[in-house]
């Protein structure tokens, strides 16, 4: 069995396979493990300064805390160091080869043919499993504007997955493209740090909340049991309750300057960042409307007055990339820079012995829906949940008519989906009031350690 990447999905995978006995060989791009949170990797869109968005309980896998005096949203390097204790725990490190990269996958016979290139060499392998979790965020995507080529600015047009260097934009004017969560939090950092002048440039506005809220983790207020229960039971509540919270926690982003998001609170969406609202409102971040066209330093604007700038800096999302994959796995997964489609996020019915780990976009942290990916891929192949092909021909259904791969998901929705495909889901089978008590708890990994396979008990053994 072959892993590609070394990356928390892929060190999920590793962990939860070997506690099935299957003896996984990873191979790992980079010189380090962690994926994107090792900022020194060519495929991280991490810069130096960066803090996790997530909260520390939710950026963790279950058997492993991060160190007591960590703060609650932890700085970049502390979860690369998490990452490389957990590898040290489950004795993963010594399965990874390093600065080795998948440049081909393809099915020969009963096995996959590998071919991967280390250094100057090209090399081959194979095995009947292989598991890819090379991450949804690596190919970046940069929407073309009219003249954009023709940029003069002395700092250029970079991607958020570039910015490396933040002090290189001090007293410079800098345009931030995207109303993301990255484009927000790139805004403010800029703002934060000296800019001359940060303009935030996107195509609607979303509502945005803050990373806290009275002193609490906004995860404990959007992440919990019930939220994610409503996202896949009853999808229309989940709407109208993210609306209800949203305004609680921090109301109509137009109070604070920015214009004002669309009365239908599906299509304006939401984001978050603590904050940029306040830079907005202190007049340090300035809103405006999408470029139409560029000429020279300057942005033109159907809507508003130009500006010039000294650089531009795209938050504006990610391609999906897998180019390693055959023209017959591409066509059979019917996979676009958009999306793909699989069953249950994971598996094809039509191409035994692969498995896709993290390929969704999502608001929140990963590692709690890929940890319980990783038991549903490891209970599935061990045979202790099999999951039948029928159920797949289904799956594959369910991912074209509700487009699994075409929106975001929230965090508490993907953990709670591969939950009950585990049979951890601790609501499954209960009644209303052992749900109702369940509702407020915050996803994490340990409360689906709490039932079924694998269930851990008071004292974590």
């Amino acid at each position: 069995m072959i892993i590609i990447g070394a990356g928390p999905a892929g060190l999920a995978a590793a962990r939860w396979l070997t506690s099935r006995n299957f003896q996984p060989r990873i191979y790992e791009a980079h010189s380090a493990l962690g994926g994107q949170w090792s900022w020194t990797n060519p495929n991280s869109g991490i810069w130096p300064q960066m803090v996790s968005n997530t909260v520390r309980e939710v950026t963790c896998f279950s058997d492993l805390d991060f160190p007591i005096n960590t703060p609650h949203f932890p700085h970049n390097t502390a979860v690369g160091q998490y990452l490389e204790d957990f590898a040290t725990q489950f004795a993963i490190r010594e399965r990874i080869t390093f600065n080795t990269r998948l440049v081909h996958l393809e099915k020969a016979g009963d096995d996959w043919a590998l071919t991967l290139k280390t250094n100057d060499t090209i090399i081959s392998d194979s095995a009947p499993r292989v598991v890819i979790a090379t991450g949804r965020f690596n190919a970046p995507s940069i929407p073309h504007i009219r003249g954009d080529i023709d940029f003069s600015g002395s700092l250029g047009i970079a991607h958020s997955f570039n910015y490396k260097d933040p002090m290189a934009y001090c007293d410079k004017r800098v345009a931030v493209l995207g109303g993301s969560i990255s484009a927000l939090e790139i805004a403010s950092d800029l703002a934060m740090l000296g800019a001359a002048s940060v303009h935030l440039c996107q195509r609607r506005q979303r509502y945005v909340n803050p990373k806290m809220f009275l002193g609490t983790p906004i995860e404990h207020r959007l992440f919990t049991y019930r939220r994610g229960r409503l996202a896949l039971d009853d999808p229309e509540a989940l709407l109208r309750d993210s609306e209800a919270k949203i305004l609680e926690h921090a109301g109509d982003p137009s109070r604070y300057g920015t214009p004002k998001p669309h009365s239908d609170f599906a299509k304006a969406g939401a984001t978050g960042s603590q904050h940029y609202l306040n830079l907005v409102a202190e007049g340090r971040v300035n809103p405006y409307p999408w470029p139409d066209r560029i000429d020279g330093q300057c942005l033109h604007f159907l809507d508003a007055q130009p500006i010039e700038v000294d650089g531009i800096v795209a938050g504006t999302g990610f391609r999906l990339d897998l180019p390693f994959l055959s023209d017959d796995l591409k066509t059979t997964l019917k996979l676009t820079e958009a999306g793909i489609e699989l069953d249950e996020f994971t598996f094809h019915p039509d191409i035994p012995g692969l498995a896709l780990l993290g390929l969704w976009e999502q608001a929140g942290s990963y590692f709690t829906p890929l940890e319980q990916q990783a038991r549903f891929l490891a209970y599935t192949w061990s045979g202790e949940r099999p999951r039948p092909k029928a159920d797949m021909i289904k799956g594959i259904g369910n991912c074209a008519e509700k487009g699994h791969h075409q929106k975001p998901h929230i965090q508490a929705e993907m953990a709670l989906r591969f939950a009950r495909l585990c049979g951890t889901d601790p609501g499954f089978g209960k009644g209303q009031q052992a749900i109702s008590d369940l509702d407020p708890y915050i996803v994490t990994g340990a409360l689906f350690r709490t039932v079924g396979p694998d269930r851990l008990g008071p004292n974590r053994e």
